[in-house]
Formats: C-alpha cells, sequence, structure tokens
C-alpha cells in the first residue's frame, strides 16, 4: 500500500507518530539528530522528540553542549526517525531557530525535579574527571534549591527544527520500499515519490 500523498505532511508525520507510541517501543520519541559545525564536519546523536507542529519540531537541550554550539554556528540540521516494528521512518531536514523563553520555562516546568536539578549540575559534553564530580555538582544544587522552584538555567533551552524536506519511508516486500518526499515551497508543499 503506497504512502498517501494527499495529505499535509505534519498531519501524516502525527498519524505515524501516534502508532509509534502505541506499538509497544520504550521510546518512540527517540529521534537521530545530526548536525553539522561551522566547517561542515557531521555530528549524529539520539535526542527526544517534544513537539511537532506546523511550525516545526522540538527538542530541548544545553546550549553550551556540542549540539548546541554546533546549531549555533551552522543552524541547519537533519532528524531521522526509524520505528523498526512498524518498518517506517521519517527524515527532515531544515532550518533551526530557539523555541522561545516562554516555551522553554513551560516546558522546563513539566518535567521531573531530579531532571532540573541534572539540567543545572551538567556541564553536557565537557570533560568529566570521574562521578564523584558530577554527583557532588547535583548535590550542591539539590542543596542550592532545596524543597522550592526550581528555575530554568540560562544555559537551557529548546531548538526548532522548521522543515524544509520531509521523507516518509514505508518498508516493502523485497525491499521494494515506498517512499514519499514533501518539499516545503512557499508556505506549501510540493510531493514526489522516489525509488527505493
Amino acid at each position: 500500500m503506497s504512502i498517501p500523498s494527499d495529505k499535509d505532511p505534519i498531519a501524516l508525520f502525527g498519524e505515524w507518530y501516534a502508532e509509534a507510541q502505541g506499538c509497544g517501543l520504550k521510546e518512540p520519541t527517540a529521534v537521530v539528530l545530526a548536525t553539522a559545525d561551522a566547517e561542515g564536519r557531521p555530528s549524529a546523536r539520539m535526542v527526544l522528540l517534544k513537539g511537532a507542529d506546523a511550525e516545526g519540531f522540538v527538542f530541548y537541550t544545553n546550549l553550551e553542549s556540542r549540539k548546541g554550539q554546533q546549531l549555533r554556528a551552522n543552524p541547519h540540521a537533519a532528524l531521522c526517525f526509524h520505528w523498526m516494528p512498524l518498518g517506517r521512518q521519517v527524515r527532515v531536514e531544515g532550518s533551526v531557530t530557539f523555541v522561545t523563553s516562554a516555551e522553554a520555562d513551560a516546558y522546563f516546568a513539566t518535567r521531573g525535579r531530579d531532571s532540573q536539578i541534572g539540567a543545572w549540575a551538567s556541564k553536557q559534553s565537557q570533560p568529566l574527571e570521574g562521578r564523584f564530580e558530577l554527583e557532588k555538582r547535583v548535590a550542591q544544587f539539590a542543596l542550592k534549591y532545596g524543597l522550592g522552584k526550581v528555575p530554568r538555567p540560562p544555559h537551557w533551552s529548546g531548538f526548532r527544527i522548521r522543515p524544509a524536506r520531509i521523507e516518509f519511508w514505508q518498508e516493502g516486500f523485497a525491499r521494494l520500499h515506498d517512499r514519499l518526499v514533501y518539499h516545503r515551497v512557499g508556505e506549501g508543499w510540493t510531493t514526489e515519490r522516489l525509488f527505493p
């Protein structure tokens, strides 16, 4: 069965994403994020999707991390979702902007307290002498904020990838997969099918 080409790509992604959330995967929000530094050297890692709508695909991170630095130097990125039980993959490519402070504050407030403290304690991507150094920082920030509200660190926020290209891939018999690509044109989309 072919992937329908008459749907808005964000709506189609929403349908596939909902199916991925219901198919027993431990972390259906996990997605490979690919970035490149100012010289074009690529890097990839897993992040968790925290939102997807007509404005783009959102994830949160330490802005001083390697990915944060790369995204500030080269504000373009790619995502690759692979939901193996469904035989599906979605690839997203586009430009990157920061989420608003209000969005970052609102999401940070939903995180568990330990995760909030961890955002303060971790110098993400920086050298670590040993586990004790991290545990000591966690204890320091837990003591600093006591039982009160933990504010969002200034070095922690989110990025939004505004897609210019979205490819849907459905596994097919004998590797005759179905591939449908959406290309952004102005505020609309064009589609094309690709050979597997």
